[in-house]
């Protein structure tokens, strides 16, 4: 391997082998993630942020945003689905979807699966058009629908599209990066507030929660209680992810809608349906997810 070919702040050499190892003092201090990399295969700052996307020796083409593993080929389809699917299949008629972020088209992917099986309308709001570029290239498995006919991609802010949209979304699905750069506002009150004005009346809407119980459990409580104070009926669930740090990431799902149990789908595919659509996600998946060790349930247990 050329040492020229494998240059980036975020790799070292470690016993005749290259490692990317992911860490953030503020998000989970004391600890890395590494990957063993085979080889670059693009590096760049954007105008936005620090895109990498290498190939590793274990878990495929791996997508990485300042420095954090944003998806591997290995795993990914464990976090796409269940941010997706939780959402949708928690909506009796999802018809108008918003995607806010998900430039690696992922979660475009998994909505297309619903196309006519209750979704009609995909929006997807994603700053930085590099992204859905390189994930083309790099990862297209994951945005093969990066084009798809009846997929609406907006190269936008996220928050100055929710500022002025005069549309109302049945679903809106919030794919961003952690809490640092471009994706920091994502965490504030003032994003949930955008989200609930733009929400239809019993609209649902999911994001990324940047924490797991394991990590910074006081933060993610924070954030729980931030949601509350714009959402009526919030609810919190977590995914296996080996390359996320902690092998776990959270979701929080929120509505006004005080009677919808989103814990429970309201909407299912039978058995043989759901072999063919998901890899990760099944009705007992979406119940199980809710499911916290003890010492943490009480994220889900505050009286809304």
């Amino acid at each position: 391997m050329d040492p020229k070919k494998i240059s980036h702040p975020a790799i070292v050499e470690l016993d005749g082998a290259y490692w990317f190892q992911e860490k953030s003092e503020e998000s989970f201090p004391g600890q890395r993630f590494c990957l063993e990399v085979d080889e670059i295969l693009h590096h760049s700052h954007s105008e936005f942020q620090d895109i990498l996307i290498f190939k590793s020796k274990t878990f495929g083409n791996v997508l990485v945003l300042n420095g954090i593993i944003q998806c591997t080929e290995k795993d990914e389809f464990a976090y796409q689905e269940l941010i997706t699917h939780t959402a949708i299949m928690s909506h009796e008629k999802p018809s108008n979807v918003l995607v806010i972020g998900g430039g690696d088209c992922g979660v475009v992917r998994e909505l297309v699966k619903h196309l006519d099986r209750g979704v009609d309308t995909i929006t997807m709001v994603e700053i930085d058009d590099m992204v859905i570029k390189l994930s083309a290239q790099y990862l297209p498995h994951m945005a093969k629908f990066h084009d798809h006919p009846r997929v609406n991609i907006v190269i936008d802010d996220g928050f100055k599209f929710l500022r002025e949209n005069k549309s109302k979304f049945d679903v809106i699905i919030t794919d961003s990066s952690d809490p640092e750069g471009p994706a920091e506002e994502f965490f504030r009150t003032s994003y949930f507030e955008l989200l609930s004005n733009a929400l239809s009346p019993n609209g649902v809407v999911i994001m990324q929660s940047s924490e797991n119980v394991w990590l910074n459990i006081d933060k993610l409580k924070e954030l729980v209680s931030s949601s509350r104070h714009v959402f009526e009926n919030v609810k919190y669930c977590q995914c296996y992810m080996p390359s996320y740090t902690s092998g776990q990431l959270g979701l929080i799902v929120a509505t006004h809608n005080t009677s919808l149990n989103l814990t429970q789908p309201l909407r299912t595919f039978a058995a043989d349906e759901e072999k063919k659509l998901f890899q990760y996600y099944s009705a007992s998946v979406h119940q199980a997810a809710f499911v916290l060790p003890r010492w943490a349930a009480d994220i889900n247990e505050v009286d809304t």
